[in-house]
């Protein structure tokens, strides 16, 4: 919901004594209905994702609009190979079959019964499928719009970092 996140950021950023959010479950993979995180004027809030450095969307009219990294005072990019990172998710996919994806109500409960050859299969088959050509075409062409870029290696050590704004 990226007009409700705008504003959020924006009420934050505006000093609002108060703002609300809705909750999120990494469980069942949605906004949790009647459940909200209550912020009260934050000394510093960070906001991770995918996509939050995206540029404004185009308007019909040709402006741009307002992005969510506009409210950002810093914005940091955390980088790595794509081979690595690949290899991250279907890591990550096999800890989680016998974490999250066991319980019944879990989005990913499908996944908790498969066999190694076949969780790293379907692992890399929803890489392919759509983590990859989701980094490649919307969040990689973010990465110029972060002030510091942190590159990892294979190992998640910082390699480099470049620093465009302090």
């Amino acid at each position: 919901d990226r007009r409700r996140l705008m504003r959020f950021v924006a009420d934050i950023k505006s000093g609002a004594p108060e703002v609300r959010a809705p909750m999120y479950s990494h469980l069942t993979y949605d906004i949790l209905p009647h459940e909200e995180v209550v912020v009260h004027r934050p000394d510093v809030l960070i906001v991770e994702g995918l996509n939050v450095l995206a540029p404004p969307r185009v308007r019909a009219d040709g402006t741009a609009g307002l992005s969510v990294s506009d409210f950002f005072d810093y914005s940091i990019y955390v980088d790595a190979k794509t081979a690595a990172i690949k290899q991250w998710y279907t890591e990550r996919f096999m800890r989680l079959r016998s974490g999250a994806f066991a319980d019944p109500k879990s989005y990913f409960h499908r996944y908790s019964k498969l066999s190694d050859a076949e969780a790293t299969a379907t692992s890399e088959d929803i890489w392919d499928r759509i983590n990859g050509p989701n980094l490649i075409q919307n969040v990689l062409p973010t990465r110029g719009r972060a002030k510091l870029v942190m590159t990892k290696d294979a190992g998640h050590t910082v390699t480099r970092m470049l620093l465009r704004k302090i």
